[in-house]
C-alpha cells in the first residue's frame, strides 16, 4: 500500500466553520484566526465568502477581512462565491483563488442557491469568461457527493457526470464534498478510483463533514488511492445551513495528527492549530468536536505523563 508523501490541508474553518455560527464574530477575531492558521503553516485558506449579507450574515464583513489579513507568503487566500457579484468583490479584494459550488441534486440546490443544477452551471460559465485573463484560480465543488438529506442517495454516475461538465469548462481544480457526511469508505474509495481514472489530469481534493463519525476513516480511504488534499476545519467547526443536523468539517488539528501519527508531511505546527482552536472554543464557550482539542496528541499525553511522574 502506497500513502501519500505529503498532504495538503486547505482551512475553511473561516468560511464553512463560521457561516454557522448564530453570533456574530467579531471581524477583528476572524482576521486573527486567518493570520494564526497561515503563521501555523496552512498553504490555503477559505478565508470567507462574498454572498448576500441577507443570506449569511456571518460573512458581511468578507471585503474588511480580506483587506486586513496579514499574507503570508506561500499561502492562498481564496473565497466562495455565489453570482458573478460575488465574483467582483473577490477580484476588488485581491483573493487568490475562488469556490464555485453546485450541488448534485435539484432540491438541495434550489434550497442552496435558488436555482436549479443547469441553472448554476450556467453561472459557472459565466464567472469562468468573467475571469479569463486574471490572476485568479478558480476550483469548483460538487457537493453531496455522496448523498443528500433531501433527495437521498446520490449515484457515483451523478458525480462523474458533474465532474466531467465542470473539466469541458475548462476548470482543472476540482472539491468532490461529503457535505453533511454521509459517506463511508467503500463509497470514496470507488468514486475517488473513478474519477482518478476518468480524468487524471485535474487536481482533486475532498471536503468530509463528521456527522457520523467517519470523517478521518473516510479521508485515510481517499488517501489509499492517491487524493492528497483535504478541507479540515479547526476545532470541528462547521455544519450545514440546509441541513440542521450535519456535523461539521473534520478538524485541522486531528487531520494533521493523523499525517504525523502515519509518517505522511502536512507542514502544518498541530500546536499552533490547537491554540488557534482553543481561542475559539473558549468564545464560543462551548466544546468544539476536535478529538486532538480534547485528548492532546500522543507526544503531549506522553510529556504529561513524565511531568506527572517526576
Amino acid at each position: 500500500m502506497t500513502w501519500p508523501d505529503r498532504v495538503t490541508i486547505v482551512e475553511v474553518g473561516p468560511r464553512d466553520g463560521f457561516q454557522v455560527e448564530l453570533e456574530f464574530i467579531p471581524t477583528e477575531l476572524k482576521i486573527d484566526v486567518v493570520d494564526a492558521v497561515a503563521r501555523a503553516g496552512v498553504s490555503k485558506i477559505e478565508t470567507s465568502s462574498f454572498v448576500s449579507p441577507r443570506a449569511v450574515p456571518q460573512m458581511a464583513d468578507a471585503t474588511e477581512v480580506f483587506a486586513s489579513i496579514h499574507r503570508r507568503p506561500g499561502t492562498r487566500y481564496t473565497a466562495l462565491v455565489p453570482n458573478l457579484k460575488g465574483v467582483e468583490l473577490a477580484l476588488g479584494a485581491g483573493a487568490d483563488g475562488v469556490r464555485l459550488v453546485v450541488t448534485t441534486t435539484e432540491t438541495y440546490n434550489r434550497k442552496n442557491v435558488g436555482m436549479t443544477v443547469d441553472e448554476s452551471f450556467e453561472v459557472c460559465r459565466q464567472i469562468l469568461r468573467r475571469v479569463e485573463g486574471e490572476s485568479i484560480a478558480v476550483e469548483a465543488v460538487i457537493a453531496l457527493a455522496f448523498g443528500c438529506p433531501f433527495e437521498g442517495p446520490v449515484s457515483e454516475d451523478r458525480v462523474a457526470e458533474m465532474a466531467h461538465r465542470f473539466t469541458d469548462m475548462g476548470i482543472d481544480e476540482l472539491s468532490i464534498a461529503d457535505s453533511v457526511g454521509l459517506g463511508n469508505p467503500t463509497m470514496i474509495s470507488s468514486t475517488m478510483t473513478r474519477l482518478l481514472s476518468e480524468l487524471p489530469g485535474i487536481a482533486f481534493s475532498m471536503h468530509l463533514h463528521d456527522t457520523r463519525g467517519l470523517g478521518l476513516v473516510n479521508a485515510v480511504a481517499a488517501m489509499r488511492v492517491g487524493i492528497d488534499t483535504f478541507d479540515a476545519s479547526i476545532g470541528g467547526l462547521g455544519g450545514c445551513p440546509v441541513f440542521p443536523n450535519g456535523a461539521g468539517n473534520i478538524a485541522t488539528e486531528d487531520l494533521a495528527n493523523l499525517c504525523e501519527e502515519m509518517g505522511i508531511d502536512t507542514g502544518v505546527d498541530i500546536a499552533a492549530i490547537q491554540a488557534v482552536s482553543t481561542r475559539m472554543q473558549d468564545f464560543l464557550d462551548r466544546k468544539l468536536p476536535s478529538r486532538v482539542l480534547l485528548a492532546g496528541t500522543p507526544g503531549q499525553l506522553y510529556a504529561k505523563i513524565r511531568k506527572e511522574a517526576e
